[in-house]
């Protein structure tokens, strides 16, 4: 077993940790942050796969084996699978993205051990009985519908659509009505075969647990198989990418807008990025929000968001507002992204926003959810783990100058694509 030693260890406060991390002969990673002043443990199991490793065929099955393990396994049944955390008060679900799908679980530390068991079990021992699959695949078919019922849901897998192309970033997580009612059991257990294997895996932990307690339960616990190669994805190529102006009518009452742009990733922006972000949409006292809402009360909800993948990242400024606004929204949404490439922030104002999201950091920290989310974000996509202290300092570090340059690099006018969902009009 490789170990690397702790990078911090102080236990004043909530954002006293220690991190330690081990890979086993069979390939899984496993990750600990020990948070000796608190009770309760956050514990994921990550599997890297998610909607972007799937075939056109098979989109979305990702999230239906997500879903479809906690009808039974090997050794439990789903109504044991749904007891055994939360007749201990604990918490048990999962989640897919477009890159990762985990199992994870909260509870007091002192159910560590069934913790560890129950996620593998449900990672390695499913049985999918055919009439389960069946069921599941009409529960996520009502999924897919109540997602094409909200618009404000909809637009962004239509625009992640049109951004990535053919790319496999451009599925949908959960898949098409059409592709989950094709599902057969051969597909389900060939995907599993193929990626759910403890080389393409994560085992993370958070709060009041021990390293080695941790690494000796997933020795017990995980399948002890020889790592396996991953399978190597399709490279999303930001040249590929051409911008579009696009509108749609559906049978709504309000616009719904979407402005953004794909942007190779570039792990030096990341910081800066987080910080541009928050500056235009990340809050009531964002420039958009300002703007838009306050001082022209065209849009009840305006935001924006920086999202990051393997090889890409994106940026994205979504305003739900009257038809009749579409223009003036659009026009004053180019202006201030126009604004923070031409003009310095003013170093009171990137301070401001430098304590809004600080704060946030440190108090996410009162979460072992939060922290072990964080941990598997830094590993996947960055390779180790930020204490809050350097993720803190990083912020603190950023100019005005960095702001400018990563929004003239990222924002660029020409670049920019825009999807808009309107009401469908009425026949008279």
């Amino acid at each position: 077993m490789k170990h690397r030693d702790p990078v911090l260890q102080t236990d004043n406060d909530i954002t006293a940790s220690s991190y330690q991390k081990t890979v086993l002969p069979n390939g899984l990673g496993i990750v600990t942050e020990t948070v000796p002043s608190v009770r309760s443990i956050s514990v994921g199991l990550w599997t890297e796969t998610g909607s972007r490793d799937e075939a056109v065929r098979t989109s979305g099955i990702s999230h239906f084996i997500e879903h479809v393990v906690f009808k039974g396994t090997k050794k439990r049944n789903y109504i044991q699978i749904s007891e055994s955390l939360e007749r201990v008060g604990g918490y048990l679900n999962a989640f897919t993205t477009k890159e990762q799908t985990c199992f994870y679980a909260r509870c007091l530390d002192e159910h560590l051990k069934t913790t560890i068991d129950v996620l593998s079990d449900l990672a390695f021992n499913p049985i999918f009985p055919e009439e389960e699959l069946e069921k599941e695949k009409e529960v996520i078919i009502e999924e897919i519908k109540s997602i094409d019922d909200a618009p404000d849901d909809l637009i962004f897998d239509l625009f992640d659509t049109r951004v990535f192309g053919k790319h496999s970033l451009s599925m949908p997580i959960t898949g098409t009505v059409k592709t989950v009612r094709k599902f057969t059991r051969e597909d389900v257990l060939e995907y599993l075969k193929q990626q759910y294997t403890p080389s393409n895996m994560l085992l993370i932990a958070t709060g009041q647990v021990k390293h080695d307690e941790v690494v000796k339960l997933a020795e017990k616990f995980i399948p002890k198989q020889k790592p396996k190669a991953k399978s190597t994805r399709q490279t999303y190529e930001t040249g590929a990418y051409r911008p579009f102006t696009l509108e749609v009518q559906k049978p709504i009452t309000q616009s719904h807008i979407v402005v953004g742009l794909p942007f190779e990733r570039d792990d030096s922006m990341y910081f800066p990025m987080l910080l541009l972000n928050a500056l235009l949409g990340g809050g009531m006292s964002s420039r958009l929000n300002l703007e838009l809402r306050e001082k022209h009360g065209l849009a009840y909800t305006i935001y924006s968001s920086f999202n990051t993948f393997d090889e890409v990242s994106q940026f994205i400024v979504y305003a739900g507002t009257d038809v009749e606004k579409n223009n003036k929204v659009l026009k004053l949404i180019g202006e201030e992204l126009q604004k923070v490439c031409e003009t310095a922030v003013p170093k009171k104002e990137l301070d401001l926003v430098k304590a809004q999201l600080k704060g946030g950091i440190i108090m996410g920290q009162e979460s072992m959810s939060a922290r072990m989310n964080h941990i598997a974000r830094d590993e996947y996509y960055f390779g180790r783990e930020f204490s809050c202290d350097e993720i803190i300092d990083k912020i603190d570090s950023i100019t005005v100058k960095d702001i400018r340059a990563v929004a003239e690099r990222v924002l660029v006018p020409s670049k920019l694509s825009t999807l808009t969902f309107v009401p469908k009009k009425r026949r008279k």
